[in-house]
């Protein structure tokens, strides 16, 4: 069975960081991508940062230049680094790990980001 467990969300200041972190467990994690998603309320859910299993990154428009995606294999983790956050950034964090057609999420963390 798939597990992925978000952590590292709250509260925080616009300008401040956050570092969030998705570590999987029942697939070889290194045979899949990654992914970050985030879902704002009265919003659609948006492609926050991917990462494939080779380590390629890619961002959504609202991430470049301020947040990393990054991934340690051998923690079965991926991760998240946020900064410059903006009150306009608040919204759930959706972590994803897909291969092919297979999609599994995990619960989400909350990211709030006060002005």
């Amino acid at each position: 069975q798939v597990q992925l467990v978000e952590s590292g969300g709250g509260l925080v200041q616009a300008g401040g960081s956050l570092r969030l972190s998705c570590t999987a467990s029942g697939r070889t994690f290194n045979s899949y991508g990654m992914g970050w998603f985030r879902q704002a309320p009265g919003k659609q859910r948006e492609t926050v940062a991917t990462i494939s299993s080779g380590g390629s990154p890619t961002y959504g428009d609202s991430a470049k230049g301020r947040f990393t995606i990054s991934r340690d294999n051998a923690k079965s983790t991926v991760y998240l680094q946020m900064n410059d956050l903006k009150p306009e950034d608040t919204a759930r964090y959706d972590c994803q790990m897909y291969a092919g057609f297979r999609t599994y999420w995990g619960q989400g963390t909350q990211v709030t980001v006060s002005s």
